[in-house]
């Protein structure tokens, strides 16, 4: 939105000075004293009036206009137009999933966990706004997979490229995946940092358990989710056989829920279970939800001079009223 305005309205008086000056002048009608006297005056009635004549009040108006005119650059006119300037404090969120052989369980029908979980994160990422954002993933050994970033392309494409790790790197390193993503934050400079840490298994494999992990978290401010992922009871896990095909075991679900929830707890965190698709997309909602990246909305007027659009012209008018009046325009005396 535009707005108008004078910095220093004061000077409008000047203005009104000028204006009741010229209303004087017209009302009192005053004359100058004739400098030339002649007794009979009427041969000059009959002579037709010569172009000073009829342009002898040309010199007063442009007078008139062009004070006017300074007198309002002089009240320094201004346009304004409103802006607002947006502030965000982002906060910074690294996703670790587990990429172990078990992720691959189909009880996420007709997917996998682990393309539930990327499709589920993936959303996850593009509902975000303004906030840095890395991934780790983890299995016997974890892995950075993006370093902290706020360009979403990149890390949605990195994430649609992560697949189950293979068999010589097969195992549940929950603490290593913690520690990994711990590490990706500790110099993050973000209001607040968050880790999202999404398993199906119970740890073991790697040097660092997972309630140290927690304590590394807990030592320098960072909140962990824990979800943990699969149903309950048995589900259906493929096995590729080189002669008769696919086919499918079930297996027990083994999510250590305790520890998931003793990370969370240590951390100020919380801890979700998913047992479908449609349940883990509503625990991303809901930590969508209570993570949001505060806005700050600082509104002000920025204001520019426009007095060159009034001084120029008027001192222009005034300066072509003292040339006429100097010259085509003189009067005697």
């Amino acid at each position: 939105m535009t707005t108008f305005r004078f910095a220093s309205p004061y000077a409008g008086i000047a203005l009104l000075i000028l204006l009741a000056f010229l209303i004087w002048r017209l009302v009192s009608g005053r004359a100058r004293r004739a400098s030339l006297v002649f007794s009979l005056t009427a041969p000059f009635r009959l002579m037709p009036p010569g172009l000073a004549v009829r342009l002898r009040h040309v010199p007063a108006a442009l007078r008139v206009l062009g004070l006017a005119l300074l007198i309002v650059a002089l009240a320094r006119p201004q346009t304004g137009r409103h802006e607002e300037e947006v502030l965000t404090e982002g906060i910074d969120i690294v996703l670790a999933v587990d990429i172990s052989g078990s992720m691959r369980t189909e009880d996420f029908k007709p997917k996998n966990r682990l393309v539930v979980a990327k499709d589920v994160v993936a959303q996850f990422v593009r509902a975000r706004r303004n906030d840095l954002m890395g991934l780790v993933v983890f299995a016997a050994n974890a892995y950075t997979r993006c370093p902290l970033t706020l360009d979403y392309g990149v890390l949605l494409d990195l994430l649609s490229q992560v697949d189950i790790a293979s068999r010589e790197e097969d195992g549940t390193a929950i603490g290593m995946g913690l520690a990994t993503a711990v590490a990706r934050l500790k110099d993050a400079r973000g209001k607040s940092k968050v880790i999202i840490l999404l398993t199906d298994g119970r740890n073991n494999r790697g040097q660092i358990d997972p309630l140290s992990g927690a304590r590394l978290a807990q030592a320098i401010g960072i909140k962990v989710y824990t979800i943990g992922v699969g149903t309950e009871g048995e589900a259906p896990y493929p096995i590729d056989d080189p002669i008769l095909g696919r086919r499918y075991i079930n297996v027990q679900a083994d999510i250590d829920e305790e520890t998931l929830q003793q990370i969370a707890g240590a951390t100020g965190g919380q801890y979700f279970r998913a047992t479908d698709a449609r349940a883990l997309k509503g625990i991303f909602t809901k930590i969508d939800q209570m993570e949001r990246t505060e806005i700050k909305v600082r509104g002000y007027t920025r204001h520019t001079e426009q007095f060159a659009w009034f001084l120029y012209p008027g001192a222009l008018l005034v300066l072509v009223e003292l040339l006429l009046s100097s010259t085509l325009l003189r009067k005697i005396p």
